[in-house]
């Protein structure tokens, strides 16, 4: 009975939710991803189902055909070209952050271990979810099997450092902007940016324009959408030999340029959340090979990887600062975003908004001026910067 696909995928899907239920109460602190995976393992290990209990449910194929170039175009659209134009001193920080970080850990971490360790870790350290699958099918295909528990280990717990750190970072850096504006000193730096605060619906309908007419944009046919674009993407990866990643990166980014995709089309479509936890079924079936030895033997490399990564984000995030003439309690949170990750970001700057603003309208002036950046920062790195860093590395191995 275990074995039937829809006992099976609701016995994944309890580890899932269980992982969900504790991000929530520990806002993001603690990730579902930590949770499921463990948890996957340790139910493995002990004997209480089989490692064949993820195929069995069939939702794995869900991940290979929603949750791998579909989705990564969905993130291409997600946020306009405009939008990043207007805050590139945060796409800049966050890319330094994250290219010093992962240079850091090639440069460090060879020497102890190997350059193979060092791969393993970088793409994950620099962003997320899709970062880690680009970097473990990468290793599955040359064979280091074994490594892909350090890729693991690192997207399921860099958040429990990055939150605390750019929380600790931000409420600083809040506390500096609310005596600055107590004092009549400062300029709100969204203002700065120029960033467009647009109300007129027909504006936003006009920006938001796509070749195809919005009474034909149903499910399907979004959906078929991005079928092409990530068929488009295949197809050039294997007679280009650049990562589909890559192509369905530019895809994305392109086609909501042209008009061929709405903004946040995979969400459109209502497909982006199955195609998340046919993602989150990829991820847990990775697992399958690595046994308790495997992931004891690998936590040294691990949290040095952390720790020289995250070390690296500061020194790249800090020169960013000084280089475009920001305050680095407010860069390096921006820098740290690719070990945050949304909602982490978002849920970091209410929390720190809520505490220091001291009456509502302190709250909202507050969460206005680190909301932005450190949504477009964690969308360079987790979407952009880190995918881009992953395919690439995986290609030199």
């Amino acid at each position: 009975m275990i074995h039937e696909p829809v006992v099976a995928a609701m016995i994944i899907m309890a580890l899932i939710a269980v992982g969900e239920i504790i991000s929530i109460v520990t806002r993001a602190r603690v990730s579902m991803f930590l949770v499921a995976l463990i948890g996957y393992l340790l139910l493995i290990w002990i004997g209480i189902i089989p490692k064949s209990l993820i195929d069995d449910s069939k939702f794995i194929e869900v991940g290979v055909v929603l949750g791998t170039a579909p989705i990564i175009i969905h993130m291409g659209t997600l946020i306009p070209l405009k939008t990043i134009r207007s805050q590139w001193k945060a796409v800049a920080i966050s890319l330094m952050g994250i290219v010093v970080g992962a240079g850091l850990i090639l440069l460090l971490i060879p020497p102890m271990y190997d350059y193979k360790t060092a791969v393993a870790g970088a793409g994950p350290l620099t962003g997320g979810v899709i970062a880690f699958l680009v970097t473990s099918e990468g290793l599955k295909e040359v064979g280091l099997t074994s490594l892909v528990a350090i890729s693991a280990l690192i997207l399921s717990l860099q958040s429990l450092f990055g939150m605390p750190l750019s929380a600790n970072l931000l409420r600083r850096y809040a506390l500096k902007f609310r005596n600055a504006v107590d004092a009549g000193t400062y300029t709100a730096s969204a203002l700065e940016a120029g960033i467009e605060n647009v109300t007129d619906t027909e504006k936003v309908e006009k920006r938001n324009a796509t070749w195809i007419p919005k009474k034909y944009q149903t499910n399907l046919i979004l959906l078929f959408q991005l079928f092409i674009g990530g068929a488009i993407a295949v197809v050039l990866d294997q007679f280009t030999g650049i990562p589909y990643s890559l192509w369905a990166l530019a895809l994305g980014i392109g086609g909501r340029l042209i008009g061929f995709y709405p903004d946040r089309v995979m969400e459109r479509a209502n497909a982006f959340t199955v195609g998340m936890a046919g993602l989150v079924f990829l991820i847990i079936a990775t697992m399958n090979d690595i046994t308790f030895h495997m992931f004891i033997s690998h936590l040294p490399e691990t949290f040095l990887i952390m720790f020289v990564g995250i070390l690296g984000i500061f020194i790249g995030g800090f020169i960013g600062s000084k280089l475009f003439k920001w305050d680095p309690l407010k860069g390096l949170p921006v820098a740290l975003t690719a070990t945050v990750g949304f909602p982490g970001d978002y849920l970091v700057c209410e929390e720190i908004s809520r505490s220091v603003g001291r009456n509502k309208e302190e709250e909202e002036m507050i969460l206005n001026e680190i909301l932005t950046p450190m949504l477009i920062g964690g969308f360079t790195t987790v979407t952009i910067g880190s995918v881009v860093i992953a395919s690439i590395l995986i290609k030199t191995l």
